[in-house]
């Protein structure tokens, strides 16, 4: 997996959040890859259908509890590893997203995602550093915390993670 930055958003600040599951690869692979998957695995998804899911390319559409649409395309597909998409309204600005699986022993893996938001972004980063400390990226890494601990919930349960069941979140929640 290319792990560089796009052009288009190595100027952006970001945040990053990380767990250790006591999963495969593979397994984690299977609940992050899966068409629709959000709906079973993330705490504040209302729906998530498929665009496009297949050797053409990965694309679905979130709608979060609070009725924000979001469009993301995949841009980068490497199974058992991760993929890297942008997420945002469609024709609206974009963030650029990476997930990332890591093997630490046989029945371990660190599942790890970071969000280089569109937030903020048009600022001069002098402009930009306490509002995005301060503000965004906690919120932000609560936010991606709750989405980990959502698939952790999903796949030590078999089933779908309640809503808002880390706590609700001000931006995604109804």
């Amino acid at each position: 997996m290319d792990l560089s930055v796009p052009d288009a958003f190595k100027s952006h600040r970001f945040a990053t959040a990380a767990r250790t599951l006591n999963f495969q690869p593979e397994e984690i692979w299977e609940a992050i890859s899966t068409p629709g998957n959000l709906l079973d695995c993330h705490p504040f998804c209302r729906s998530n259908e498929p665009i496009e899911w297949g050797d053409l390319g990965h694309s679905d559409v979130l709608v979060y509890l609070n009725g924000r649409t979001y469009v993301r395309q995949f841009r980068q597909w490497s199974p058992k590893k991760g993929y890297d998409l942008t997420i945002g309204e469609e024709g609206g600005k974009q963030s650029y997203v990476r997930w990332e699986i890591s093997p630490i022993s046989d029945e371990q893996s660190e599942l790890r995602i970071t969000v280089y938001p569109y937030l903020l972004s048009d600022l001069p980063r002098i402009a930009s550093s306490i509002p995005f400390a301060v503000y965004v990226r906690p919120k932000l890494t609560a936010y991606l915390d709750s989405v980990i601990g959502g698939f952790e919930y999903y796949l030590d349960n078999g089933k779908r993670v309640p809503r808002n069941h880390f706590g609700r979140h001000s931006w995604f929640s109804d």
